[in-house]
């Protein structure tokens, strides 16, 4: 089993690229954001540690983590961002490990995905074979995050600003998918790849 690591900047169109492989191949596919918000859920190991840190005030009435109200009591503080990141960004990886242990011994998958957006950061090309990168045009990113996400112009540039650079996601990542909008192309790059690493 072949363990691929797939990044990009926002609005890239990772799930885009994502559900087609899902689609079209035997794999298994992690997408650590979804795996970060199983691990806040109570009883799992980030949620007493978040609600330490953060307080309380982070928690719906039926005691479940508020996601909301977790990030207005984060945004803007890098410090509290970094303590945050500490707690959940072993145990994902430790989550994700687990789950690649079980589909090995399960062997009902050539293929296994981790999708994150900090890949790179938190070094998951110890755990990948090979790190794949999704690249669209600032341009485009910044389109489509207006129309699905509503996002205004000026913070798609915020979050732009705070990703890796394009040389950076280059220079980490083997392969690179072009994702501009034109979808056959993409697919296309993929049925070629995938063609290379089967």
């Amino acid at each position: 089993m072949k363990i691929i690591g797939i990044t990009g900047g926002v609005g890239a169109g990772k799930t885009q690229v994502l559900s087609y492989i899902e689609k079209h191949y035997r794999c298994r596919i992690i997408r650590a954001d979804e795996a970060a918000h199983l691990l806040y859920e109570p009883g799992q190991d980030c949620y007493q540690k978040l609600v330490e840190l953060l307080g309380r005030n982070i928690l719906k009435q039926d005691g479940t983590i508020d996601k909301t109200k977790m990030a207005a009591v984060i945004f803007g503080n890098r410090t509290l961002l970094e303590s945050v990141n500490k707690i959940v960004h072993p145990e994902v990886k430790k989550y994700i490990l687990g789950q690649i242990a079980y589909e090995k011994q399960k062997g009902g998958a050539d293929y296994f995905f981790i999708e994150a957006a900090l890949l790179i950061e938190e070094h998951y090309d110890q755990i990948a074979d090979e790190l794949w990168y999704i690249h669209s045009d600032a341009a485009v990113r910044e389109k489509r995050l207006a129309e699905s996400r509503h996002y205004s112009a000026q913070k798609t540039a915020d979050i732009m600003r705070g990703q890796l650079s394009e040389e950076e996601f280059r220079k980490h990542c083997q392969v690179v998918i072009t994702n501009n909008g034109d979808l056959e192309e993409t697919y296309k790059q993929i049925t070629q790849i995938m063609g290379e690493k089967a």
